[in-house]
């Protein structure tokens, strides 16, 4: 079984490779290889898309690397393999974005990626550094993980999400942050896993034995 995390040159990859190699030998979940090549995604059993920047930088890479888009879509929409976004590559799930300027996304799960607006006026964006979960609903790759464990965030915009059922989790920065999203066998997280200790490795190991 293979792992793919794919490179479009749309982030730094090293931290994300090295946590999903070390819970994937720990968990017996085969090998993770980071790879540009549209064949090598073709012959996975999941995907993981990271992403950090702006997200119209982030889309057009995506579509300028030949093939890969095609690939993730091929597997993930029409194969029904594993796929996780992390970051900006959970924002491309949405149907647009709205930094700089109105940029279509993938519209696999319906809502717009807006800017973070706390109500408190002395809250920083970026939305940067620790803040607890609040799980709104139950799903596999959140299995061990509750409200009040801490996940890393560094991002400026968020997820709004048109269906409800689609909202997994969010953080509170003086008003909710959506922090992950899901349906079907797709999962997207809007901060780091691989940046947040134990509860980020619990989340990638119970994402490599997922079997959506």
């Amino acid at each position: 079984m293979t792992t793919v995390i794919v490179d479009y040159e749309g982030g730094n990859l090293h931290s994300a490779e090295k946590a999903f190699q070390r819970v994937a030998r720990e968990v017996g979940a085969g090998d993770v290889r980071v790879t540009s090549d549209p064949d090598v995604i073709l012959g996975a059993e999941r995907v993981v898309l990271p992403g950090n920047g702006a997200f119209p930088a982030c889309r057009e890479a995506l579509f300028d690397h030949r093939g890969i888009h095609e690939a993730i879509h091929e597997m993930v929409i029409n194969r029904a393999r594993p796929f996780m976004g992390i970051c900006v590559g959970m924002q491309m799930l949405a149907t647009r974005g709205l930094e700089y300027t109105e940029t279509p996304g993938f519209d696999w799960i319906a809502g717009t990626i807006a800017p973070i607006a706390p109500a408190d006026p002395a809250l920083k964006v970026p939305h940067m550094g620790w803040n607890d979960l609040v799980v709104d609903q139950s799903h596999p790759v959140l299995d061990g993980i509750t409200t009040g464990q801490h996940a890393y965030f560094v991002h400026s915009y968020q997820f709004q999400v048109t269906d409800p059922a689609h909202l997994l989790a969010h953080v509170d920065y003086a008003g909710p942050v959506t922090a992950i999203v899901g349906r079907d066998n797709i999962i997207g997280t809007q901060f780091h896993p691989e940046k947040s200790q134990a509860t980020g490795l619990a989340l990638i190991a119970n994402f490599l034995r997922w079997r959506p």
